[in-house]
């Protein structure tokens, strides 16, 4: 059968690790969103989103979504993921266009979103000195980084950057310009090897 534009989802909270009484929320929502959320698992996988659909069942991150099961058409769904994006191996990588940097290492990756990592303390925005989220995209842009995939759950293209060992030594020195200090103590300490970058597309 065709996909109906919306579907009526009982959306409620995943607690891990322990049990958690949370209220359930009735609502319209377009099935392209619920799709979208399941890409974030499958990709662009028909047998999986057919299947998830029939089910009428997914945990996405927090949130349990629960439907009266679709039986979908293959028609349908090739549809519905025409209007998704796909992975772009030729894509340049794009500093203007990142949003997020995780770096990694034998450690905890560690997060860096753009809107932090770009904030300076007063006197440096007089001084004119780079942010941390300047030097970081300096190193990314001379790294060349490679192409990964495209992430449906964070709707953005991911590419990974090898950090050599200068490279690497130049981001624990300038963590000193991050305005978090948690942040900036995680960076000092990490030993990185290498970050995913986010960027998104127009």
């Amino acid at each position: 059968m065709a996909l109906p534009d919306t579907i009526r989802v009982k959306l409620s909270s995943e607690a891990a690790g322990y049990i958690s009484v949370t209220p359930v929320v009735i609502q319209e929502m377009p099935v392209r969103d619920l799709v979208e959320h399941m890409l974030g698992l499958t990709g662009k996988d028909e047998a999986r989103v057919r299947d998830l659909l029939l089910r009428g069942t997914l945990v996405s991150g927090a949130s349990r979504f629960r439907w009266t099961g679709l039986e979908a058409d293959t028609e349908s769904i090739r549809a519905l993921f025409s209007s998704f994006p796909d992975p772009d191996p030729a894509r340049p990588f794009s500093p203007i266009r990142c949003v997020r940097a995780v770096l990694r290492g034998p450690r905890q990756p560690i997060v860096v979103p753009r809107e932090i990592a770009l904030r300076r303390g007063i006197l440096d925005g007089i001084l004119g000195r780079p942010s941390f989220w300047d030097v970081l995209m300096e190193i990314a842009a001379a790294g060349n980084p490679r192409y990964s995939h495209y992430s449906y759950s964070d709707r953005a293209d991911i590419y990974q950057l090898v950090l050599d060992a200068p490279s690497a030594r130049r981001v624990r020195e300038r963590a000193r310009l991050v305005r978090y200090s948690v942040l900036e103590a995680q960076i000092r300490s990490a030993p990185g090897e290498s970050a995913d970058l986010y960027v998104t597309r127009e």
